[in-house]
């Protein structure tokens, strides 16, 4: 059984953080997922009718990750948070990647409430996971560069399993060991808020649409929350 765990460090630097964990179990990759789909094309489409914007870092939701980011040492303009990436490509480009339905959905979901949001693939995780303070000796390889080795900076705040870095700068980029792929049938989706009191009912939004999105197409799903009240989670 994995768990997911805050360190004591990070809850007491960031004490209003709140994670959703959403699981799926069983889910299936490779069929159709028309709610993805039509979520993706209605995003760009209120987009290009200008009904719309992603949340740039102006926004309070943003914003709060930048400081995020500089308290550990990174320069949020020039490794940006996840939400904010996406959203400055989809407002230049006008359409989000398109990756796999699983990748799809949690990225549309993240840029639609301004939210950062990613993925590990469980069956490739070890032991527990961990967000916690980096000591730099740990090892981390970037999505899509398998022969890339880095190392954290100490003091950067990383998710770690046993075996290494999962995600970088809290929340930048994911390893490649733990990605979803369209073979992915056990996975737990992170959704992130550093100020749970002020937008707690967006995350809860977030979290209710994404599961709605990964439903129909697995065995089963869950949501789970951590926190610095709640700082070990067993999944």
């Amino acid at each position: 059984m994995t768990a997911f765990r805050i360190a004591p460090a990070v809850a007491e630097t960031f004490p209003d953080t709140l994670v959703a964990v959403v699981t799926a179990t069983g889910l299936r990759g490779r069929e159709p997922w028309p709610d993805t789909v039509a979520a993706l094309d209605d995003l760009e489409q209120r987009l290009a009718d200008g009904a719309w914007q992603p949340a740039d870092e102006s926004d309070p939701r943003i914003e709060a990750w930048h400081t995020a980011y500089r308290s550990f040492g990174t320069n949020p303009r020039r490794i940006r948070p996840s939400v904010d990436a996406l959203g400055r490509r989809l407002a230049k480009k006008g359409a989000l990647p398109r990756i796999n339905p699983a990748v799809d959905s949690y990225n549309t979901v993240s840029v639609r409430h301004g939210l950062p949001a990613g993925a590990f693939d469980l069956d490739h995780v070890t032991g527990d996971v961990d967000i916690r303070y980096a000591d730099g000796t740990e090892e981390f390889t970037p999505l899509g560069e398998p022969e890339t080795v880095e190392n954290p900076k100490p003091g950067e705040i990383i998710y770690a399993d046993a075996a290494g870095v999962l995600t970088r700068h809290w929340n930048h980029r994911d390893a490649h060991r733990t990605r979803v792929t369209e073979d992915s049938a056990h996975v737990a989706f992170v959704l992130e808020t550093l100020h749970a009191e002020r937008d707690g009912h967006l995350l809860k939004t977030a979290e209710e649409e994404l599961r709605g999105l990964l439903s129909p197409h697995a065995d089963e799903t869950a949501v789970h929350h951590l926190g610095p009240d709640r700082p070990r989670l067993p999944l």
